[in-house]
């Protein structure tokens, strides 16, 4: 059984226009759609069924119809807000027989055996404490041959986090259950995946953030102040302040999972 340790939305209304003000519109991760399309670099995703899992707002999901030619891209996602916006989002981009959003409790996925030829998550797969329960499904729903590919907030190391990794975890205020890059490929194999690939980007999103914290702190902050109000800014402002740190000293380490699901 795979659980979250919150079952609250934790990506409410005032959340999810913070972050599409910081990061685009239908985008509740950083990158926007160049971190999707590097996410799925060199993968035809062309008349492909695709399951992007902890969908948010849907902009992802709707980029991997219109960008990459999906032949339909169900999102998945356990809070109903983010799910509800994604589903005004598809109507009003006239995608809504293409794509699909569901949500559903934290758990088993909600899909058949054998449903997806790619299974895709950005940043979300961090929500979920138990790994090898949650690649099994993944592993369940894909088709043999299928593709996972994946981006994800980890931890460089399993031990005790840092003080400032609690500080910036605390300053989030979100169910992370973060694990290291070779948690998550130890994670994958169990489940039976091939060809399991790990790719830093640490280096990429050190940087980004920087800008992000700048930008909230200077010519963004009054539009984004308009939408929230300034104390919700400002309290996002100090998590970025912390999360800097932990990008800085390594400990925070986005990376990139690939896997493909034999055919035999």
């Amino acid at each position: 059984m795979i659980e979250t340790a919150v079952a609250e939305p934790e990506y409410d209304d005032t959340a999810i226009r913070f972050l599409e003000a910081l990061w685009g519109d239908g985008y509740l991760s950083p990158g926007g759609p160049e971190e999707v399309d590097r996410v799925v670099e060199g993968l035809s995703l062309q008349g492909k069924t695709i399951l992007d899992i902890g969908c948010g707002s849907g902009g992802i999901t709707l980029h991997l119809v219109e960008r990459h030619g999906a032949a339909h891209a169900t999102g998945f996602d356990v809070e109903q807000p983010v799910i509800e916006t994604a589903i005004r989002r598809a109507a009003a981009r006239g995608l809504a027989d293409r794509v699909s959003f569901i949500q559903a409790p934290p758990g088993a996925l909600p899909f058949a055996d054998r449903s997806f030829d790619v299974v895709f998550s950005k940043d979300a797969l961090l929500h979920v404490p138990d790994k090898d329960a949650l690649f099994a499904e993944i592993f369940r729903v894909l088709r043999p041959g299928g593709v996972f590919a994946a981006s994800n907030w980890m931890i460089s190391h399993d031990g005790e986090p840092s003080p400032e990794m609690k500080a910036y975890v605390a300053a989030e205020g979100l169910s992370f259950a973060m694990a290291s890059p070779t948690r998550y490929a130890q994670a994958m194999r169990r489940a039976g995946f091939a060809d399991v690939t790990v790719r830093d980007r640490n280096p990429w999103y050190r940087d980004v953030a920087r800008g992000e914290l700048e930008r909230l702190k200077g010519p963004l902050y009054p539009t984004v102040a308009a939408v929230v109000g300034p104390a919700y800014v400002d309290k996002n402002i100090r998590t970025w302040e912390a999360m800097q740190k932990v990008l800085d000293s390594g400990e925070h380490r986005p990376t990139h999972l690939r896997g493909r699901k034999p055919v035999g």
